[in-house]
């Protein structure tokens, strides 16, 4: 790829902006690491945002950089990629996510970067510049995700229901809520694993545009990888409370084996993906997992109006967010 000229000042503010949607990210998806486990009583709020962002930078020594690796180079053509490139996916982005917290929707802040990617790319070049092989798989795994989640979630469900049959209702609340607490930090752990990757991937892809670093390189820089998953953790710790209602008791309400069950289907769905380097949404994949732990138990246990809305809000991201990097890429040629 073409090397172009990026100043250090510029490349410091964009790196603080990637950074900045990292927490953004952290704090957007703390519902989803923690809207289950709380939901059920098992932790107060405080403690399990504490956990999951603990369990998110533990991530760093467990999964593989092969997300950050389809992120950085399986989007969009590197020949593509420059400061307003970035500027404008990262800012589309942000944007996104502010307005969905805003209203508490559990939108995607993956597909949400995506997004901005896309439309910053097309703004720039066309859709010539689009990696489609890339995009493509990015794009099944909205479908994959959460049907993976809801498949596993109630299978997980119906095992532990047969295996419990003859345990009475006490006894089974005491032991998942026991439990849960390592289906949460199994959760957190994919969670960080496969969500801090994707702010990697733009800042690898910035660093070699830039001729900062070698393209040939297996991974990112170490302070990249470092502060990518603190500022994920940050972000968790502070939590996004919009949307843990949402999350934990709108869908279908919870007790803790249902919370077990939810949270395993969604840790085994993203280290699966975070192994394939796979970016899914964390968003998505627990959903799919709730609605499928209550569909087990009777189908009128899930508000479907609710789930439908959230599919909307999936369906909208990618283009909403593309628009509006398209925007501020076009912002970003004109202050940069």
């Amino acid at each position: 790829m073409n090397t172009i000229h990026i100043s250090i000042y510029v490349l410091g503010l964009l790196v603080f902006l990637a950074l900045v949607f990292d927490f953004m990210n952290g704090f957007h998806d703390s519902a989803n690491a923690i809207a289950t486990v709380v939901s059920t009583g098992v932790l107060k709020p405080q403690t399990a945002v504490a956990m999951a962002a603990f369990f998110n930078f533990l991530a760093i020594f467990v999964v593989s950089m092969k997300v950050a690796g389809t992120i950085g180079k399986d989007t969009i053509h590197p020949d593509v990629v420059d400061h307003y490139v970035i500027f404008g996916a990262l800012v589309g982005a942000i944007v996104w996510n502010v307005i969905t917290w805003y209203y508490g929707i559990p939108s995607s802040s993956s597909h949400a970067l995506v997004g901005g990617l896309v439309g910053a790319a097309v703004a720039k070049a066309g859709t010539g510049s689009l990696v489609a092989a890339g995009l493509w798989k990015i794009v099944a795994f909205i479908v994959v995700a959460p049907l993976l989640g809801f498949v596993l979630g109630s299978i997980i469900m119906l095992i532990v229901s047969w295996i419990f049959v003859r345990s009475t209702p006490r006894k089974v609340d005491t032991w998942f809520r026991r439990l849960q607490l390592v289906s949460a930090a199994s959760y957190s752990l994919g969670h960080g694993g496969n969500d801090a990757q994707k702010t990697m991937g733009i800042i690898w892809m910035l660093l070699i545009a830039g001729g900062y670093t070698n393209a040939a390189d297996a991974h990112p820089p170490l302070w990249v990888i470092i502060s990518c998953y603190a500022a994920i953790s940050f972000g968790t710790l502070f939590g996004g409370w919009r949307i843990v209602k949402t999350m934990g008791q709108k869908i279908t309400k919870l007790k803790p084996v249902g919370g077990f069950c939810a949270e395993t289907g969604g840790a085994i769905t993203l280290l699966m993906a975070s192994h394939w380097g796979i970016p899914v949404s964390t968003t998505h994949t627990i959903t799919g997992a709730i609605v499928g732990v209550g569909a087990s138990q009777k189908a009128s246990a899930v508000r479907w109006g609710v789930a439908g809305n959230i599919v909307w809000a999936w369906i909208f991201t990618i283009p909403a967010a593309a628009f509006m990097s398209a925007i501020a890429w076009w912002i970003g040629t004109k202050i940069l």
